[in-house]
């Protein structure tokens, strides 16, 4: 072969490496194999990287072996290969066989393991490379931060590192130091970061420090600094844009991003999918009727990817009207082709604890084991905790957490909240406790279920011992919903006198839900004029929510109080409130049956009745009175019967008679309603439990209730 063939080889060889053209690469392999051109360790190097790069790893090893003589360049090729591929033990097998490994050789094992998020192995490998004397560059101090794993303390040795090292003005590192400081909510520290890097600043610069503002709601910030980056001229690209739109998002300003949305149509940038992807999050999450938005947004991208089909399946699943929706798009990701990651499966999981729909939740678990998903599996399995627990199956929810491998922060979080939500005290304070003896922290969320338990279970000194724990023993500031729940635990322990003196030293204005809790404690105990006072409040805050006005005109019908009760009731109209319809809804057969009070619609709907009239007859004979209070007419307006017909064709009972009717003898019930259920359907419900001999689970708007033997879990403390 002449010196003008060896040329034009070597320029196609290249050329097949930048195209990744494999076809290329395998006939030009075949020619040199046959030709006459002598045995180059340059030539093989450049068969690893194309090989490499293909993702064939058997060809890029058997290159790799056949030459006599490999020199760095063509084990950092091979290590590479390996690494991409998450083979870490093949590839540092190959690094330790490097007589002596250049930075390049390092950086590529610190780089696969970062990947991995394996922040002990770099730290290691970091060290070692020091040790040895090879000089660390931007790449290497870019990967070690990378592998952080939110240990802001390493990113802070990484970064005084740097700075000795003469990096401090690298761009790769800055950009990564402002993307892990971000990421841990250290927002000076990035801000800090980003300033010191003066004119040096990239398009990723800027797009971090956008993200880092709107990961932590400063959305404000965001889009101020994405104006700043506009009137530079810095390249806006698609990673800004989806950055800007993640502000709107935080911000919740769906006027706003909708005005971007049109910029985003005039720049052509609407149709990149990674941008699609932060437009159909707003849309979801923002409101504002924003389904249809989002599916416009959707149909727009010719060939969506699997983070699009997840973040569609995410958008349905933020709203139980929709989720139905959700799983019909998982269905289609699986005929377009694609094999879905635990991305996806968290998002449909989700959705089937929306919908309380076991059958579902099961199926898409079995596909989840059988898919073998190869990261972050933890964050699927606490997705099926929680959806076993919304589901009114502790059991599983428990089996899942037992058979994990790890349990992080979430895991005891979901199975703290099940149990509290199901009115398992006991078991949720018992999973806390176990908590407080692992390597993981309570968070915020963890005490919000803590206290719930607490309130569910009448525990006021556990209750106060816990809430002064969260700022005593773990600098967590207590927010509103933390005083709700201590303002609940109260106020269902009858101290409402000392629930209205936590609500009047608040450090900060009660919202809504404090003034709510109280108004239902007052429900339950008939506080009559602390009702009202905190009916007004509430009503103050939310004019238009419909729940004050209800829970006040019960608290009046109970005490007959029927001139007060019209006032509210006038109310409501003359501000045009409306009282959301209450509906129950059960799975017979992988099929959901919704009832509405007086329902007449349903096919079995005399079948039903009959079935409720012979129920109370018997429930009549061992001494159930119908609690008429909750049948809400003026007094006059119904005579008692009519009232009493009332009380019989609520949702819940609707629902519950046609399980019973479409069931196995013996065999467990769950019915969901989307409000709490009321006080005579849940005395009526144990009598049901105890003449048929079932279990009857009721998971209302504010928790579980399960009705066995004549009792319910709840000990009739809700």
């Amino acid at each position: 072969m002449n010196q003008w063939t060896l040329q034009r080889f070597r320029y196609l060889l290249k050329n097949s490496i930048s195209s990744r053209d494999l076809l290329l690469g395998k006939s030009l392999q075949s020619h040199y194999i046959k030709s006459t051109i002598p045995p180059s360790t340059y030539i093989a190097n450049h068969f690893i990287t194309l090989y490499a790069k293909c993702a064939q790893l058997p060809l890029a090893r058997n290159a790799f072996d056949q030459i006599p003589h490999p020199n760095v360049f063509s084990f950092n090729a091979i290590i590479s290969a390996y690494a991409k591929q998450s083979q870490m033990h093949v590839a540092h097998q190959l690094f330790d066989q490097i007589p002596h490994p250049d930075t390049v050789s390092w950086n590529t094992l610190i780089s696969g393991y970062a990947g991995l998020a394996q922040t002990a192995q770099v730290v290691n490998l970091f060290a070692e490379m020091r040790s040895t004397g090879v000089d660390a560059d931007g790449f290497t101090l870019s990967g070690v931060v990378a592998a952080s794993g939110g240990d802001v303390g390493l990113i802070e040795q990484v970064h005084a590192v740097a700075v000795y090292a003469g990096f401090g003005g690298c761009v790769s590192v800055g950009n990564a130091l402002i993307t892990y400081y971000g990421k841990c909510g250290c927002l000076e520290e990035a801000k800090k970061v980003y300033d010191e890097m003066g004119e040096v600043k990239d398009e990723v610069s800027w797009n971090s420090m956008i993200v880092a503002y709107g990961q932590h709601k400063e959305g404000v910030k965001a889009l101020g600094l994405f104006q700043e980056m506009a009137r530079r001229g810095v390249v806006v690209d698609m990673f800004t844009t989806a950055s800007v739109l993640t502000a709107f998002t935080c911000l919740e300003d769906l006027c706003g991003g909708v005005q971007f949305h049109a910029q985003l149509i005039k720049t052509g940038f609407h149709q990149n999918s990674h941008v699609a992807s932060g437009l159909i999050d707003m849309y979801s999450k923002c409101g504002g009727g924003g389904v249809l938005d989002f599916k416009r947004v959707f149909e727009e991208i010719e060939e969506p990817d699997l983070v699009l089909w997840n973040t569609m399946i995410s958008g349905y699943s933020q709203s139980e009207e929709f989720s139905e929706e959700a799983l019909l798009c998982f269905r289609r990701i699986q005929r377009v082709g694609y094999n879905p990651d635990d991305c996806t499966f968290v998002c449909v999981i989700s959705s089937c604890s929306n919908l309380s729909s076991p059958s579902q939740g099961k199926q898409i678990h079995t596909l989840a084991i059988k898919s073998n998903i190869p990261t972050n599996r933890v964050s699927v399995e606490n997705a099926l905790i929680a959806m076993y627990s919304k589901c009114g199956n502790l059991r599983d929810a428990r089996r899942v957490f037992e058979k994990m491998s790890e349990h992080n922060t979430v895991s005891f979080n979901s199975l703290i909240a099940g149990y509290a939500q199901h009115g398992h005290g006991l078991e949720s304070l018992a999973v806390f406790r176990r908590m407080l003896e692992s390597d993981n922290a309570p968070t915020s969320i963890t005490f919000i279920s803590v206290l719930s338990a607490c309130a569910h279970t009448g525990k006021v000194d556990e209750g106060w011992k816990y809430f002064n724990m969260m700022k005593e023993s773990f600098g967590i500031e207590p927010v509103t919903e933390h005083y709700s729940c201590m303002i609940d635990l109260l106020g269902r322990s009858g101290k409402l006198d000392e629930a209205e003196r936590l609500i009047e030293t608040m450090p900060f204005d009660p919202g809504s839900i404090s003034w709510a809790a109280l108004l239902g404690a007052c429900r339950t105990h008939g506080n009559i004029e602390l009702g009202a006072k905190a009916a007004k409040k509430f009503m103050e805050l939310e004019p238009y929510n419909a729940a004050p006005y209800v829970m006040l005109g019960n608290i009046y019908a109970s005490a007959g109080m029927w001139e007060e009760f019209a006032t509210v009731r006038k109310l409501m109209r003359d501000r045009g409130v409306r009282k959301k319809p209450g509906c129950s809804w059960i799975e017979i057969n992988k099929r959901t049956h919704v009832f509405v009070a007086e329902d007449c619609s349903h096919p079995r709907i005399g079948e039903i009745r009959e079935f409720l009239e012979e129920m109370y007859r018997k429930m009549r004979k061992l001494g159930y009175v119908p609690d008429v209070s909750w049948a809400l007419v003026k007094d006059g307006g119904a005579v008692e019967g009519e009232r009493e017909i009332m009380l019989g064709h609520h949702s819940e009972k609707l629902a519950i008679a046609f399980g019973l009717l479409s069931t196995k003898e013996g065999e467990p019930i769950l019915v969901v309603k989307n409000l709490r259920v009321c006080g005579d359907c849940h005395t009526a419900i144990k009598f049901i439990s105890a003449i048929t001999g079932r279990e009857i689970t009721v998971r209302d708007a504010h928790r579980f209730h399960c009705f066995k033997e004549g009792r319910c879990s709840c000990g009739d403390y809700w």
